[in-house]
């Protein structure tokens, strides 16, 4: 059975990922791994170790924290997908986008984080 702090830590390093615009076989690349063990990383069938969660975050230009944001949150909301033993689909999807939005992912070393962390403000304060 999924606990569902590996789906939320899994649902995060896809969300990353889609953001970076890398597939599952580049990430598995850059970490010297099969994307199958990605992709049970990301649907939290397989639990991240603590030093391959450094070099996870590390490829994707992230802190660790970066995966466990939300968690406190997730554990708490029973309408959260792993309460339904579902991993989070990627979102948004990398072609939805702006370009602005892939201009930061190109660019910028934390692209990905600063745009969730753009979106999260703008949802804040209804922009």
């Amino acid at each position: 059975m999924k606990h569902p702090f590996d789906v939320h830590v899994g649902g995060r390093l896809r969300h990353c990922r889609c953001l970076a615009g890398m597939t599952q076989q580049q990430l598995g690349n850059k970490l010297g791994i099969k994307a199958q063990q990605i992709q049970k990383y990301e649907s939290g069938t397989n639990r991240i170790s603590a030093s391959r969660m450094r070099n996870i975050a590390a490829a994707m230009e992230v802190p660790v924290s970066f995966l466990f944001e939300g968690l406190a949150r997730a554990l708490n909301d029973a309408t959260y997908p792993a309460r339904r033993q579902e991993a989070p689909t990627c979102f948004p999807p990398a072609e939805a986008l702006s370009s602005n939005d892939l201009s930061l992912v190109r660019v910028l070393p934390h692209g990905p984080l600063l745009i969730v962390h753009a979106r999260s403000f703008m949802g804040e304060w209804g922009l």
